[in-house]
């Protein structure tokens, strides 16, 4: 009889196994191709499917035609790092649809781009606080091809972000006040321009972004400027229009978005609670971009790395005995 009664409570834990498996079914995450969001993908793939027993896969994408696919299909189920504001009538029109959610804050602070200076240039000059008091000072920003001119950096061709420096120094008239638009061809060569630039200690004004690597491994000062979110539409976003205001861009939300189908599953609460819970900051997801950069790792990689070594962060995300599983299986 004893060995019936272990029999049976062996069946009962494995059916408990398997209904807690079943609790947390097949899920797909879109993963996009730069370091914040990959890594934030791989994060929420390592922890739903160690902590909660989830299937959870990866879909390679990119912004727009994720979003159109989880609006039109309902799939992937979750995009784990999406910035509305950059998606623009798309997002707006899926959410007041209610085909697309959301559903968590990917970070905190958002991300942001702007006009940056090296901190060592702001610590030396703590009155540079705008774009308006850079540019009053081109002698500070030397160009490496005409020390008598500043410079301000500006990334490749194609770029949103470029567009709006370009728009921002000629209404600024940056080149009557001293200072030369320096083109870059490429994401990577304006990496290195702004790497040599920072070692030689030299001073420069570059556009830039954050979260990224380079902006940890390289600090700096972002300055400062107005919004105008009618000025930005009419003129600052388009690189042909003749009479551009000074106008400066704000800080992106990012969002975690899911999928109308997503929602109306029973099968994921507590993936959904656990979506409702992550978030972290700029300079966090900062410290494992740089280490993915410093290792030439990819998203797997840093995620394994975070939760090995920031558990600080993510373990406020999570109750304490899926910390426990997610740790185990870290190591």
């Amino acid at each position: 009889m004893r060995r019936y009664l272990l029999s049976f409570a062996a069946l009962g834990t494995l059916m408990s196994a398997g209904a807690a498996h079943a609790a947390c079914g097949d899920i797909t995450l879109s993963a996009f191709n730069w370091q914040s969001a990959e890594v934030n993908t791989y994060v929420d793939q390592f922890i739903l499917n160690n902590g909660y027993g989830c299937n959870v896969s990866v879909v390679a994408g990119d912004t727009v035609p994720t979003l159109t696919s989880m609006i039109e299909k309902g799939q992937p189920d979750v995009s784990p790092a999406v910035s509305p504001s950059v998606v623009g009538d798309l997002y707006a029109k899926g959410s007041a649809e209610g085909r697309v959610v959301k559903i968590g804050v990917a970070i905190s602070d958002g991300s942001t781009s702007g006009w940056f200076i090296p901190k060592y240039v702001a610590d030396a000059h703590p009155d540079i606080k705008t774009v308006e008091d850079a540019i009053k000072h081109p002698e500070l920003f030397p160009s490496p091809e005409d020390p008598s001119k500043g410079w301000v950096i500006q990334g490749p061709q194609g770029w949103g972000m470029t567009v709006v420096t370009a728009q921002l120094f000629k209404a600024l008239q940056a080149d009557k006040k001293g200072f030369v638009l320096v083109p870059t061809g490429s994401g990577a060569a304006l990496d290195g321009v702004i790497t040599k630039a920072y070692e030689q200690k030299q001073g420069f004004i570059t556009g830039y972004w954050a979260p990224t690597s380079l902006l940890v491994k390289y600090p700096m000062l972002m300055l400062q400027g107005p919004h105008d979110e009618a000025e930005w539409t009419r003129c600052t976003s388009k690189p042909d229009c003749p009479d551009p205001k000074v106008n400066y861009w704000v800080p992106a939300e990012e969002v975690t978005v899911a999928s109308a189908a997503f929602m109306k599953r029973d099968d994921v609460a507590e993936a959904k609670e656990y979506f409702a819970k992550r978030s972290w900051t700029r300079a966090e997801v900062g410290k494992i971009m740089l280490w993915m950069t410093d290792n030439q790792a990819n998203g797997e990689d840093g995620a394994k790395w975070f939760i090995k070594n920031m558990p600080e962060v993510w373990t406020k995300w999570v109750s304490a005995d899926v910390a426990e599983k997610v740790k185990a299986a870290a190591n």
